[in-house]
């Protein structure tokens, strides 16, 4: 973060590991106040929405299509991914507003989920790139590298390595007490504080940005011009469904990972003076909030979309939730039930889902 926000600013950007104690003497008090009321509100949305739809995605995919398909494991992984970083909002955005309180080892914990569920949610979304690539580019190959074994396997090396480059985070933050408030922060060895934190967001930008990007481009330009080769009557819908895939990640991280590369290297560009410290601060809260909303849509892109999986989420509303809401529902409902259920194959269940049709 920006260097020396005094204790308050630990409120800034809680988790994306900048070191405050190489320092200017910056107070950005504005900086600080509008941390604090941004932060809480925007994070409480996130958790709320994001909750909602990645248990919807683990429930449907569990209960109904019982992870038949090396795109239910990703997609379910992914799901847990998006949770566990869900699941340290609550705290940073009490952080945000007040101090830390929650003591060292929680610090460090939570602080790991958070770099866990962001590396991980990545990783998968490239897994999820490569495994529509090989079914649409590659599909007689598909059919046997696309297996839920080879999928359980590749998700366990992804857990590895997303933990792995997560570990330098538990390691080094820690709390303490400034300016009469506990911090959770990071705090990197005093001689190398500098090539750390340059280290830290060059991995982030090559991990989180660069290599999704090359991944990407590379794989749907083959999948759009393999569909447009085939005649398929869906062929637009998955067009439209690829396009929207690339603009919303690009979209929501693209933002955050330059402003976090400006902020660490704004000694470097000429950019440490208080007034521009200061704007970059405020740019990263922004951008790193705008990035959370993104594990909130990808239920929404990557299951939702999938037109059996929408039937399957239908029946489950139709026979938990609507059988709740009213007690006489159910009798009139039950036939409409009955024909969605009847509807239902694996096979093309799983087409739809990993195709995006």
């Amino acid at each position: 973060m920006v260097e020396n926000y005094t204790a308050d600013a630990e409120n800034l950007l809680l988790t994306t590991e900048f070191d405050y104690d190489d320092a200017i003497p910056c107070l950005n008090t504005e900086e600080k106040n509008f941390a604090a009321k941004f932060l809480p509100p925007l994070y409480s949305l996130v958790v709320i929405f994001g909750l909602l739809g990645n248990m919807l995605v683990v429930l449907i995919l569990v209960k109904y299509k019982r992870l038949k398909s090396m795109t239910d494991i990703y997609l379910l992984n992914l799901a847990i991914s998006d949770l566990l970083f869900i699941f340290s909002l609550p705290f940073w955005a009490y952080y945000a507003a007040q101090e830390w309180i929650f003591g060292d080892a929680l610090c460090k914990i939570l602080s790991g989920a958070y770099l866990l569920g962001f590396y991980s949610g990545i990783f998968f979304i490239i897994l999820l790139t490569i495994d529509r690539y090989l079914a649409i580019v590659h599909a007689v190959f598909a059919l046997k590298a696309r297996t839920v074994t080879y999928g359980i396997l590749a998700s366990t090396v992804t857990w590895v390595i997303a933990l792995l480059v997560s570990l330098p985070g538990v390691f080094f933050h820690k709390t303490q007490k400034e300016n009469s408030r506990f911090t959770c922060s990071p705090h990197y060895p005093t001689a190398n504080a500098i090539n750390w934190k340059y280290c830290h967001t060059l991995m982030m930008n090559i991990l989180g940005l660069i290599l999704p990007m090359i991944i990407m481009i590379f794989s749907y330009s083959r999948i759009l011009k393999t569909l447009l080769r085939c005649r398929n009557e869906k062929k637009a819908k998955a067009v439209r469904l690829i396009f929207v895939i690339m603009v919303f990640y690009f979209v929501f991280w693209t933002p955050f990972n330059i402003a976090s590369f400006l902020y660490t290297f704004q000694t470097s560009l000429s950019l440490n003076n208080c007034a521009a410290s200061g704007q970059l601060g405020k740019a990263i809260q922004v951008t790193e909030t705008i990035s959370m909303i993104h594990c909130c849509i990808n239920p929404v892109i990557y299951a939702f979309v999938g037109e059996k999986f929408r039937k399957y989420l239908y029946v489950f509303f139709r026979k938990h939730v609507a059988a709740h809401l009213c007690k006489k529902c159910p009798a009139l409902y039950r036939e409409k039930l009955e024909r969605a259920s009847s509807t239902f194959t694996p096979s093309t269940a799983e087409h739809d889902i990993s195709t995006g049709l």
